[in-house]
């Protein structure tokens, strides 16, 4: 299950960040087949992009989304769009919330991190990713 493959990118000793977590964890998960320097580029993106903004649970999923689901560029078709508001909007309904911020004043723990963030968004992307299939 990607459960399992994304908490063992959560592990402390790893040290990712929650977007990289997700990217990490899709990429062995997928066989995405993502370099390295692709890999680095969801750095920024941890903690709401620095700012307590979008949780990067979602922006990790989301980036493997577009991988997945996109063959050349965004605009081709609205398949990419699609399953990114549904992934979104099903992140919101089981929480409450999408940004960093407030997810992590109400779930975040020292003991758990954010944990609660990573196996939700990783449910929520493996039904999203069976859902993408019956579009193509």
């Amino acid at each position: 299950m990607f459960t399992d493959v994304a908490m063992k990118y959560y592990a402390k000793e790893l040290d990712y960040n929650c977007a990289e977590t997700m990217l990490y964890a899709a990429n062995e998960y997928y066989d995405l087949n993502l370099s390295k320097d692709a890999l680095k580029t969801m750095a920024s993106f941890g903690g709401g992009m620095a700012i307590g903004s979008v949780c990067g649970a979602i922006t990790g999923c989301l980036a493997a989304l577009g991988v997945l689901f996109t063959k050349d560029k965004a605009h081709e078709s609205d398949t990419i769009k699609t399953l990114s508001k549904r992934f979104h909007t099903e992140f919101g309904k089981r929480f409450g919330y999408s940004d960093c911020a407030p997810l992590k004043d109400i779930y975040r723990t020292d003991e758990k991190r954010c944990s609660d963030m990573i196996l939700v968004a990783a449910e929520i992307m493996e039904e999203v990713v069976a859902y993408g299939k019956t579009l193509a």
